[in-house]
């Protein structure tokens, strides 16, 4: 079984893939970058497998654009002998794109994923189960002494095997949750990282950072405001914390920010909000989180806000 360092090499090495895959693709690319991916090519065998495997994305973009007849029949028709490669450059503009739409930095560095309005469940090698929320990735490294989960993006509820020769432990971020024979729950948010413990207890500790690990019980629920360091601990209703596992939003005086947040996870499209102060506003209520002209109608009556749909995008204002 592979060592922690070579998984998260592993990691690495696919983040950098994907990362020289979209640089190739600029014109006028400078000659020391070129020789400098050629070098990160030649490091390791892995290395060209790992770019390989990101071409190998790109190419199901292309896919997509072919398969799509209103972009496949695209043309490109400037006035000059240009054409071409004008086409060409579109073509390789809107693969890009479409690699970044369909998630492909992301798919490279997870081990399972949730698309928009998924709340998938799955069991891990040791049998300790995870639920994703919708839009959510994690990675996982298991080695013969650690068990740990990476949160990459979005949440997750885990109920954890009994292992007494291995630790569990989920990373979201900077924040590390390690379990004590548990249930709970982990939010990655857009300012912050919330636990909610359903069974038992956790540890939680700040990467790098020099207070003591924080114990959390069931029936408790940690914030962390990664802005600013600061943690918090409450109590929590493990009904309404967890109440994304039965499709329901359920907030008491929550920012309109984060009511937001959590709707996106569910949208084909995206909702912005118009302003700072907006996004400060409060919202209370039980809302079917998948119900997006529900949600709207709500938010128009509570807050008194309008919305405006231009295409996938929606701004409340």
């Amino acid at each position: 079984m592979p060592g922690r360092r070579a998984i998260r090499a592993q990691r690495k090495r696919h983040e950098d893939a994907a990362g020289w895959l979209l640089r190739n693709r600029e014109t006028g690319q400078p000659a020391a970058e070129k020789a400098a991916f050629r070098a990160w090519l030649d490091e390791a065998p892995e290395n060209r497998r790992a770019y390989e495997a990101a071409e190998q994305l790109m190419g199901e973009a292309r896919t997509a654009i072919a398969s799509d007849p209103a972009l496949a029949d695209f043309e490109v028709k400037p006035r000059s002998a240009t054409k071409p490669v004008l086409g060409t450059l579109l073509t390789l503009a809107m693969a890009g794109t479409l690699f970044i739409a369909l998630d492909g930095p992301m798919r490279l560095r997870a081990d399972a994923m949730s698309g928009t309005g998924e709340m998938p469940v799955f069991t891990l090698a040791d049998g300790s189960t995870v639920q994703l929320n919708a839009s959510s990735a994690v990675a996982y490294d298991y080695t013969a002494g650690h068990r740990t989960v990476r949160l990459l993006r979005g949440q997750a509820y885990f109920e954890v095997a009994r292992d007494a020769t291995r630790s569990f432990t989920v990373e979201a971020g900077s924040t590390r949750v390690t379990a004590l024979g548990t249930a709970f729950d982990v939010r990655l948010g857009d300012t912050e990282t919330d636990v909610t413990v359903t069974h038992n207890a956790v540890l939680i500790a700040l990467e790098g950072a020099d207070q003591a690990p924080l114990r959390v019980t069931q029936g408790e629920r940690a914030i962390y405001q990664r802005s600013t360091g600061t943690r918090q601990i409450g109590p929590s209703d493990g009904l309404t914390a967890l109440a994304w596992r039965r499709g329901q939003l359920v907030v008491d005086n929550a920012p309109l920010s984060h009511v937001v947040e959590e709707m996106n996870r569910h949208f084909s499209g995206r909702i912005v909000i118009a302003n700072g102060e907006l996004a400060r506003r409060r919202v209370s209520g039980t809302l079917a989180i998948a119900d997006t002209n529900a949600i709207l109608i709500h938010l128009e009556q509570a807050l008194r806000v309008t919305t405006n749909r231009i295409g996938p995008l929606i701004i409340i204002r």
